[in-house]
């Protein structure tokens, strides 16, 4: 199976993403809440609907209708998955000391490189496309797991936490996506299968880019 390739190259940088400052820092409440409202503005205002965007793209190009309709479903569901998060946050925001949100900040060049990216993968071809977003769902499946289930009992941010982790239901969606995927690896030629594991390859390191500047937060030049 496919997928179980890509897990071997998925495992390393989903063991340091989950180790990375922003995600720790959640688990145990020790994250500035600057960095959390970066990361709710940075992913609301220009990942998530990328992602939408890019999965219309893969829905429109699929081979089989039954991809279509999945794609299609995520679609929908990201597209919902944003609204809650930001609704989420400004609810939470004065309860745990959270910054208010604000005006949307600028781009952050990770996040523009990661948006790009996922625009230029769903256009190349449904291989490249479906390769470039697996990352995205499988995981915030295993982060938001980890988050729940490793959460410091004192973290300042287990609110957060609860309403962050998508549902046990995520988990079939997650397993649709990875069955899609190994249907495409066992009848795509041998040069798809390659696209899409190598698009998968960059992606899952995007994945890790996309903490470090929720962290960082840079200063822009006036």
């Amino acid at each position: 199976m496919l997928h179980e390739e890509l897990m071997e190259i998925r495992d390393p940088v989903l063991r340091k993403v989950q180790d990375h400052p922003f995600w720790s820092g959640l688990r145990d409440g020790s994250l500035p809440g600057e960095s959390l409202a970066y990361f709710v503005q940075q992913d609301t205002g220009y990942l998530l609907p990328a992602y939408a965007r890019a999965l219309a793209r893969c829905a429109a190009a699929a081979p089989d209708d039954a991809d279509t309709f999945l794609l299609g479903q995520s679609v929908a569901g990201t597209l919902m998955a944003r609204d809650k998060l930001r609704q989420a946050y400004t609810g939470l925001a004065g309860r745990l000391g959270l910054p208010e949100l604000g005006a949307q900040p600028l781009l952050d060049p990770a996040t523009h490189a990661h948006t790009s990216f996922f625009a230029a993968a769903s256009a190349r071809s449904f291989y490249a496309g479906i390769g470039a977003l697996l990352p995205m769902v499988w995981f915030n499946a295993e982060v938001s797991d980890s988050l729940k289930e490793n959460a410091s009992p004192g973290s300042r941010y287990l609110p957060w936490i609860e309403v962050y982790h998508p549902g046990e239901s995520y988990g079939y969606a997650v397993r649709a996506f990875l069955d899609m995927v190994d249907r495409a690896g066992e009848s795509c030629s041998a040069w798809q299968r390659e696209l899409i594991v190598e698009q998968f390859s960059i992606s899952i390191r995007y994945e890790w880019a996309f903490a470090e500047c929720c962290t960082q937060q840079p200063s822009w030049p006036v």
